[in-house]
């Protein structure tokens, strides 16, 4: 008897499954926006917030990069009894510019004198603005710049001159050098205004007065109240721990000794902390959009029911039917997935453009949430390929 030969389903080769799949797609567009919208809002969400954090930490990872974060401040402490009143000594600036890696020390002194507009302002409202005396290095030790007019020197400290902290000028209403301020008893000129100093919000509150002047006009002990200091970035531990040993050698204790970088340092490691929630939310968004993608490719089998039963007696395998639907639902997520990740990165960038940010969009979010949507098209679509490829070829062409 002569052998008979077997016949062979044809394969299908990435060309005409990527065809056979997207058959679908170009049939019904509007059905296919409307379910790859879910997936667009849930991967656009979860780009969005990794983005806006990303950048927010940027952004303070820079302005730590350009404050550094080399400066140590010193101050006094409590005491060894309560109520005590402890004061630092008069050279503490000089002797902590002593110390081995100590780069720069400046200080400041508080004053109990009021700061206002002018001497018709009744003296309580002060406006949360401190008068302190300040050394001539202070500037240089925080690294701050003036938004307007000039630093306070030899020949201005000694005078009634006055540079005011940001925050102050604001309260003040004053907006340039030149203007009068009243202190105490009398009138003292602005001769600059601070830019803003994150790393030292006491400054920013304060208005600030040559060392020499505020002895000579405000009554000032010269007893410093806070020490700064910038030391190289290899010697900071060491200097911390000699800080309140040379300020004080009989009592360190009643010296305090803090890095005003660590708040910064905190919430630039801490950025981003809340953001999981709406992580979370983005992955609900993400999963609804999974199920509007499986809804679709349901409906989509039952409509074409007569097309699967064709196929099915042209030769088509249940194998290669489920691999159309499954590759139907990849490249429909696929497409939310790629709209998401652009709408994603949008506002990502409309954020840091409004708020003058870095535009840091990470790469492993990008990847990591298009996998997603390839992962959620794959699961949404296997029930429904599986349930194409069990229809009977007879029953779909009769039913059709």
């Amino acid at each position: 008897m002569p052998r008979t030969r077997r016949l062979t389903a044809a394969r299908l080769g990435p060309r005409d499954v990527l065809h056979v799949g997207s058959a679908g797609l170009r049939s019904r567009p509007v059905r296919v926006v409307l379910s790859a919208l879910g997936i667009a809002i849930g991967i656009a969400t979860m780009i969005a917030v990794v983005g806006i954090s990303a950048s927010s930490q940027a952004e303070l990872l820079r302005r730590l990069d350009a404050l550094g974060t080399n400066m140590l401040v010193a101050e006094p402490g409590e005491g060894m009894f309560s109520g005590q009143e402890v004061k630092l000594p008069k050279d503490a600036v000089g002797m902590v510019g002593r110390i081995a890696g100590v780069e720069k020390a400046a200080g400041t002194g508080d004053l109990r004198s009021s700061v206002r507009r002018s001497e018709k302002i009744p003296e309580a409202e002060t406006g949360g603005i401190a008068v302190k005396a300040a050394t001539g290095d202070l500037l240089d030790v925080l690294r701050s710049g003036l938004a307007s007019g000039a630093w306070l020197n030899a020949a201005t400290g000694r005078y009634p001159s006055v540079v005011l902290g940001h925050v102050a000028a604001e309260r003040l209403g004053i907006t340039g050098p030149g203007r009068q301020v009243w202190i105490d008893d009398r009138y003292f000129t602005v001769i600059g205004i601070l830019d803003p100093l994150p790393l030292a919000p006491e400054i920013e509150r304060s208005a600030l007065v040559g060392w020499q002047g505020a002895e000579r006009l405000l009554g000032f002990d010269g007893h410093p109240t806070r020490v700064y200091e910038r030391s190289s970035d290899a010697s900071v531990e060491e200097v911390q721990r000699l800080l309140a040993p040379t300020i004080d050698p009989q009592n360190p204790q009643n010296v305090s000794v803090g890095d005003p970088s660590s708040a910064l340092k905190a919430k630039a490691a801490t950025e981003g902390a809340f953001s999981t929630l709406l992580l979370g939310l983005g992955g609900i968004a993400l999963l609804v959009g999974g199920v509007g993608v499986a809804n679709t490719m349901i409906i989509s089998v039952l409509e074409r029911r007569h097309e699967i039963g064709l196929r099915r007696s042209l030769g088509a395998t249940r194998g290669q039917i489920r691999i159309q639907f499954v590759t139907e639902s990849l490249m429909l997520s696929g497409l939310g997935g790629l709209a998401g990740v652009a709408l994603g990165g949008a506002a990502t960038g409309v954020y840091a453009a409004s708020g003058g940010l870095p535009w840091v969009v990470p790469l492993w979010a990008v990847g990591g949430g298009f996998a997603a949507t390839l992962a959620i098209g794959t699961v949404a679509g296997l029930y429904p390929a599986v349930r194409a490829s069990r229809l009977s070829p007879t029953l779909a062409l009769a039913t059709a």
